[in-house]
């Protein structure tokens, strides 16, 4: 169906139009909007579904968020599953607790709306000198949001109104010094341990596979061996730098360009001067500043007698230590650089004079005119490269929006070729082989993606070999791509991977040997301490785990100390399995007492988490929470960005 749809795309333009105009008379544009609104359900909160295009969108948002605040990131990890998922679950829980707000009418008052507003930063910065507020500039503000003013407003409201939700909890939950103590001791104390470990490699000699083990291993296993599937791939990539190379700016453009910024061209006159400081506060007596100000008549006429004393006697005399130091010289600077008398003085002054003295906030100046540098135009020849470059870039950033359309567009009518676009757009088709569903280690640009790699995975894209969609993977940065050969995954040959199965089956029967090995002496320990065949004791606490891996210290920590020896094993997987045995109980170090404060802060914290999140958890089943989508499993790394 799609096949025909691309080759008859004016016939079905024709046919859709007749249909859609009908269409709004009968049911108006709202009833677009609303099936617009429509799409794969993907969450429920109190029975109002969260859609795909809603989760798509405010991911975007996030990652924009992010991007701006660490623009340094790993793209990887902003678009990974996990990162998504948490998206989804920041949403569920904003809706959660709007709801809730809602239910036990919660509002937010004008009053305390307007508060919240005036103490933020960045609108605060927009009040001119009589206080009001830059509307023009207030609305650039929150547009930048993709928001309007009442758009903004309406969720500072609703925020506001779900901190009073949670307040309500956190800010009421408290822990007393009885009720921290015993969890924050514990989790402080040290213990005692002894440990013995069973390595799976010290078993590996007792597994004999036979080549009908190996067969039945192998054939029980085929995913252990397989060769991933792999593309070559071909993609072309839009962006502000293709868009701008282009471009070609004529001889008049650059010089209307240069005429109508001159004062960018023209370097602001600078002028060199050294003073003399004799500081004094401007709140000081009269009589202070009285005599601040004698002081400088003197040394304004002992440099106007003798010129060429002014270095040292601003060496001897000037409280500004750092000029002083230097005789005095302040080096060039332009107005707007000193505090307004001193400037008003430095730039009425010819070369070689010596005024003063001039009062300012820092106290009485004797100044010292040594040199000027004259404002200066830059020529058009100086200018033509930094010009050029200048109209380049704002012409491309024009026509973006149309290249990016035409791409858009191009890439889905012509799906089985980049050519088209690429010609066109004059675009590099650029190629890649052994492209895998994720990102190789040291992939960069599109290949990082993991959108992109996505969509070029798609079974249409691997099946019929289709243009991927059009694909934003950066502010101003647009791709697509095709598979030009594609090779699935598939289980390699028993007699390739012989010797791996061999080995992966040894680990793994070694590993239950020793798994089975340590219950069993656990178990003849526990009856019969004596004949443990122990590591010599060491102490171990959460803060200070020694060489012990984290599952083990955990285990020992965990272990019940009422009646010591007392004993557990841990299992480790391909790691083997330990046995631990707990001798001493430690009290952990008596703490300051702005440490022990710190910690039943920190207690209180905990606890007031903790009671939130039961909350909170409370109000999703009240609320018939339902998600539709798998939870991604864990994977190394920071889960999410939230």
């Amino acid at each position: 169906m799609f096949d025909f749809v691309r080759k008859h795309m004016k016939v079905m333009q024709f046919l859709l139009f007749l249909l859609i105009v009908p269409s709004f008379l009968v049911v108006g544009v709202s009833g677009y909007n609303s099936m617009q609104d429509k799409g794969e359900v993907v969450a429920k909160v109190d029975g109002v579904g969260i859609t795909q295009a809603e989760w798509d969108a405010a991911h975007k948002q996030e990652v924009e968020r992010i991007r701006q605040r660490m623009p340094q990131i790993d793209i990887k990890l902003l678009d990974s599953p996990s990162a998504r998922y948490a998206t989804l679950e920041r949403m569920i829980r904003d809706r959660v607790v709007s709801a809730a707000a809602g239910n036990a009418h919660l509002m937010t008052t004008d009053q305390r709306l307007a508060r919240e507003l005036q103490s933020n930063p960045a609108i605060a910065s927009l009040r001119g000198a009589d206080g009001k507020l830059d509307m023009a500039r207030y609305r650039a503000l929150v547009a930048q949001r993709g928001q309007t003013p009442e758009m903004f407003e309406a969720e500072v409201r609703a925020d506001l109104s779900a901190r009073q939700l949670l307040a309500g909890v956190g800010n009421s939950s408290f822990a007393t010094v009885a009720q921290a103590a015993p969890t924050v001791n514990a989790f402080f104390e040290k213990r005692e341990v002894q440990i013995t470990r069973f390595a799976p490699a010290d078993f590996a000699e007792r597994v004999k596979p036979t080549d009908a083990d190996l067969d039945a291993f192998y054939k029980a296993n085929p995913s252990m061996f397989q060769a991933p599937e792999q593309a070559s791939v071909e993609y072309v990539v839009l962006d502000l730098d293709t868009v701008k190379k282009g471009i070609s700016v004529n001889e008049a453009d650059l010089k209307s360009y240069y005429e109508q910024n001159i004062a960018k061209n023209t370097r602001a006159e600078e002028r060199r001067a050294s003073h003399i400081l004799v500081g004094v506060d401007k709140a000081a007596p009269a009589a202070d500043r009285a005599k601040a100000k004698a002081k400088a008549e003197e040394l304004l006429a002992a440099v106007k007698k003798n010129p060429e004393s002014f270095a040292e006697l601003a060496k001897k005399n000037s409280d500004d230590k750092g000029s002083g130091a230097n005789g005095g010289d302040l080096d060039f600077f332009t107005r707007g650089a000193m505090v307004k008398p001193f400037e008003d003085a430095a730039f009425s002054m010819k070369k070689g004079d010596i005024v003063g003295p001039v009062e300012s906030d820092f106290g009485f100046h004797v100044i010292k005119l040594t040199d000027i540098k004259e404002s200066k135009q830059k020529t058009y020849e100086e200018m033509k490269a930094e010009l050029e470059g200048d109209l380049k870039k704002q012409q491309a950033q024009q026509q973006f929006g149309a290249a990016a359309d035409s791409f858009t567009n191009l890439v889905y009518e012509q799906a089985d070729s980049l050519k088209p676009a690429a010609d066109k757009l004059k675009l590099e088709i650029k190629t890649a082989t052994g492209v895998a569903r994720t990102p190789a280690p040291n992939a960069t640009g599109p290949l990082a993606n993991p959108k992109f790699l996505a969509a070029l995975f798609s079974p249409d894209s691997t099946a019929k070999k289709r243009n991927t969609e059009a694909m934003e993977i950066a502010p101003g940065v647009m791709v697509s791509g095709r598979i030009s050969q594609y090779t699935p995954a598939r289980t390699l040959p028993f007699a390739d991977v012989k010797d791996k199965v061999r080995d992966r089956l040894i680990e793994m029967r070694a590993a239950e040997l020793a798994k089975e090995e340590g219950i069993k002496r656990l178990a003849a320990w526990k009856a019969d301490p004596a004949k443990a065949q122990m590591q010599p004791a060491v102490v171990i606490s959460r803060q200070e785990p020694g060489q012990m891996l984290p599952a083990v210290v955990d285990a020992a920590m965990r272990t019940d100390p009422v009646t010591l020896p007392s004993w557990t094993g841990v299992e480790l997987g391909a790691g083997g399995y330990v046995v631990v045995k707990v001798t001493k109980v430690l009290a952990r170090d008596t703490p300051t007492p702005e440490a022990a404060k710190r910690e039943r802060d920190q207690y209180a914290q905990w606890w007031s988490s903790a009671e939130t999140v039961a909350y909170f958890n409370l109000l999703k089943e009240r609320l018939k929470v339902q998600i539709k989508v798998p939870k991604p499993a864990p994977t190394e790394g920071p889960e999410a960005l939230n």
